[in-house]
């Protein structure tokens, strides 16, 4: 249930409408708007009177969301939601550009890498610690050393970073190092970790599942802003399905129908969702066309070599290349990169 109330309304009243949902046996979110203070009142009561609530002082309407998420619906919160990174906003006007290895190998190589994306406009740092990989013979990552290794590229160049947390276990370790929590496709129904993850004031990257609905992806991202954690941004990284040419089958039909939905800005990944780097641009001008709040690409120096995914990763002057092109399609939809 969403109750509307009048933003001029003053806070002791405000609280008092906060009282009588709790002791109607609701859960309170409150968001400010522009003109209204939204107040999400979550708790299954499917036969509640909801004139009870319409007749409190200062109430302006009220009305049930019928969508499974209550949270992330655009019915709780109209406006947009922009999540801030140190300087960086994700959800504004400029798309931010995320990107760096799959995995970081070596101090050698993610401060060069770290290095070439910074000079070509990056401005937030990927590169994996911890690999859930299919097979568990492939490299699982360096553990806190990359993390550590991470966090020293991002501070020498002055950009952001972001890692994947497998685990709950992982939770504090890598809260130490990272701006950004990013959950991957396997992970998207763990829920105990996105319980956890509501529980930091680090943003969060929600990765779409595999064979993920929209819906279903939503939900998830509900148990991380019902624990307390409005900061999530969705990331659209391709799906399963019967086609099998490519590493995965990219949804950028999601982009659209999600914000449609909700007011959490979202990401694009070609990096995962194309699995060769020959075709990564293309689909990165598509995304950007489409109206993405971010983009994420992978990039190596030398991807033949390469300890993780390097058949998907961008060569440097790909990667310039792709940035000078992006730039041009943002400016064309009055955006920018």
């Amino acid at each position: 249930m969403v109750v509307v109330v009048d933003k001029n309304l003053p806070q002791t009243k405000v609280e008092k409408i906060i009282d009588e949902l709790n002791k109607f046996g609701f859960d309170v979110h409150k968001s400010t708007g522009e003109k209204y203070i939204i107040l999400g009142a979550l708790g299954v009561q499917p036969g509640f009177d909801i004139r009870k609530v319409k007749m409190i002082e200062g109430v302006v309407d009220v009305f049930r969301i019928t969508e499974p998420y209550k949270l992330a619906s655009k019915r709780f919160k109209p406006d947009k939601t922009l999540v801030k990174i140190k300087d960086l906003t994700i959800g504004g006007e400029e798309i931010i550009v995320i990107a760096g290895p799959c995995a970081v190998e070596n101090e050698n190589q993610i401060m060069k890498l770290a290095e070439i994306v910074k000079k070509s406009g990056a401005k937030i740092l990927r590169g994996g610690a911890f690999k859930p990989r299919t097979s568990p013979y492939s490299f699982q990552g360096l553990g806190e050393e990359g993390l550590k290794l991470l966090r020293k590229a991002g501070d020498e160049f002055g950009l952001s970073v972001i890692t994947e947390i497998i685990e709950p276990s992982h939770f504090e370790l890598i809260e130490k190092y990272t701006d950004i929590f990013q959950v991957g496709s396997r992970n998207m129904y763990n829920y105990p970790l996105l319980k956890l993850l509501g529980s930091s004031k680090k943003p969060v990257m929600l990765k779409r599942g595999m064979a993920a609905t929209i819906d279903e992806w939503l939900m998830s991202a509900e148990y991380v802003l019902a624990g307390g954690n409005p900061n999530v941004i969705l990331c659209e990284r391709g799906i399963r399905t019967f086609e099998t040419t490519l590493r995965n089958t990219f949804d950028l039909s999601a982009i659209l129908s999600v914000k449609d939905k909700t007011h959490l800005p979202v990401c694009a990944d070609p990096s995962h969702a194309i699995g060769y780097r020959d075709k990564i641009i293309p689909m990165a001008r598509a995304a950007v066309a489409a109206g993405t709040d971010a983009l994420m690409v992978e990039v190596h120096h030398d991807p033949d070599n390469a300890l993780s995914d390097g058949p998907q990763a961008l060569l440097p002057e790909q990667f310039e290349q792709m940035m000078k092109q992006i730039k041009a399609i943002a400016e064309i939809i009055g955006r920018k990169i």
